[in-house]
């Protein structure tokens, strides 16, 4: 129980009468160890008896926080802002207080914790996010206009490095053992070196076709050209009610893609797809 559950113990049993000692061996055989003593049961007795409402304790005239002014707190603001990696010791030394009040001035105040950069695949310009983002809103609205419609006819790709071994995650190295005996071991392994390149292309209801890029090759834009031709026929063959709907493609903006526009021969295989073409 916390110190205020057993004052307001004291406090109930105080107007049933009893006395200190009798209240002392109530709380004693009921609470065991976590009884309060004697001598604080006497304590807050007599403060109840004069009158004493509060259960908590009494404000303290500690120290005056000199170095947590308003003023303060605002430079260890500005100078968070303006360099977010600072350490809290170079922040006491430029402002003039202790570490120990910086740190209470950035968790208490401000609010603020320092946190690792998380690992993304790429940085996105603002260009790259409006595209992005303009991308977004044209989708949601063909969702909007028919669901069903546009579920059958979004088809998306992308490209991947497949190792020929991926070593087994944590999770997946989990077996059952009995208790006391030895956790299982494993070696060390990494990604193997070999690797292979492939091109991924799927829509609502699962992979159409899966091209993986030849030892020596790389995909330029009449690779390219050649996998969106196999993509018409993958499409034809395994979504036959498309043969007469219009695609609505999309893909991400690396190079290869958006040489649509400027490469005749992709431009031309591109039209005679009758692709709705979404890049972002």
């Amino acid at each position: 129980m916390a110190n205020f559950e057993h004052r307001a113990v004291i406090k109930y049993l105080l107007k049933k009468g009893m006395s200190f000692t009798e209240i002392y061996d109530d709380m004693l055989n009921t609470l065991g160890e976590g009884c309060p003593s004697y001598t604080t049961i006497r304590k807050w007795g007599n403060k109840f008896k004069r009158g004493r409402i509060s259960l908590e304790d009494d404000p303290r005239s500690g120290r005056p926080k000199t170095a947590t002014t308003p003023e303060m707190v605002d430079k260890v603001h500005d100078l968070m802002l303006n360099d977010r990696r600072l350490k809290a010791s170079e922040i006491a030394e430029a402002v003039g207080i202790s570490k120990e009040r910086v740190l209470y001035i950035l968790h208490e105040e401000l609010d603020m914790r320092k946190l690792s950069a998380r690992w993304v695949p790429r940085l996105l310009t603002m260009e790259q996010k409006r595209v992005r983002s303009q991308m977004s809103i044209n989708n949601l609205e063909f969702f909007k206009r028919n669901t069903r419609d546009f579920l059958r006819r979004f088809v998306t790709c992308d490209e991947t490095w497949v190792h020929y071994y991926t070593p087994e995650s944590k999770q997946q190295s989990k077996m059952w053992t009995k208790r006391g005996e030895p956790a299982p071991k494993k070696a060390k392994t990494v990604l193997s070196a070999g690797k292979v390149m492939a091109s991924v292309f799927w829509d609502a209801k699962g992979i159409l076709f899966i091209d993986y890029l030849q030892k020596g090759k790389t995909i330029n834009g009449e690779y390219y050209a050649n996998l969106l031709n196999r993509l018409k026929t993958a499409i034809a063959e395994k979504r036959p009610g498309m043969n007469k709907k219009k695609v609505l493609f999309h893909q991400d903006n690396a190079p290869v893609h958006s040489c649509t526009y400027r490469t005749p021969r992709i431009h031309q295989i591109w039209h005679h797809l009758t692709f709705t073409y979404f890049l972002s």
